[in-house]
């Protein structure tokens, strides 16, 4: 099967910095687009970067030039380096990868992490 793992989340005081990973695992063919989705209490979910397997990237309006998406092929891994964070970045940040596995290398599908809570608070 495949799995997604996150880590790097935090409390943090507005300014400051945080960096997300995510590595995929499993019995993965191939990797796509992977990237990170936000859900704030109360709000709907938001994607907030992607980076494809070669490198483009893209970013929601909010966090341009703070935010830097990137991956490593190599690992199956990907980062979101977030830079002078606000209050309103506070959300559970999901990252996903649009993959195919070893099962179904025909068919590519989304898979996801667990989650992890980013708190942008002074």
């Amino acid at each position: 099967q495949v799995q997604l793992v996150e880590s790097g989340g935090g409390l943090v005081q507005p300014g400051e910095s945080l960096r997300l990973s995510c590595a995929a695992s499993g019995i993965i063919f191939s990797i796509n687009t992977m990237g990170w989705y936000r859900q704030a209490p109360g709000k709907q979910p938001e994607l907030v970067a992607t980076v494809t397997s070669g490198g483009s990237t893209a970013y929601a309006d909010s966090v341009k030039v703070r935010f830097t998406v990137s991956r490593d092929n190599a690992k199956n891994t990907v980062y979101l380096q977030m830079n002078s964070l606000k209050p309103e970045d506070t959300a559970v940040y999901y990252c996903y990868a649009d993959l195919r596995s070893w099962n179904d290398p025909s068919r590519g599908r989304n898979y996801w992490g667990q989650g992890t809570q980013v708190t942008v608070s002074s």
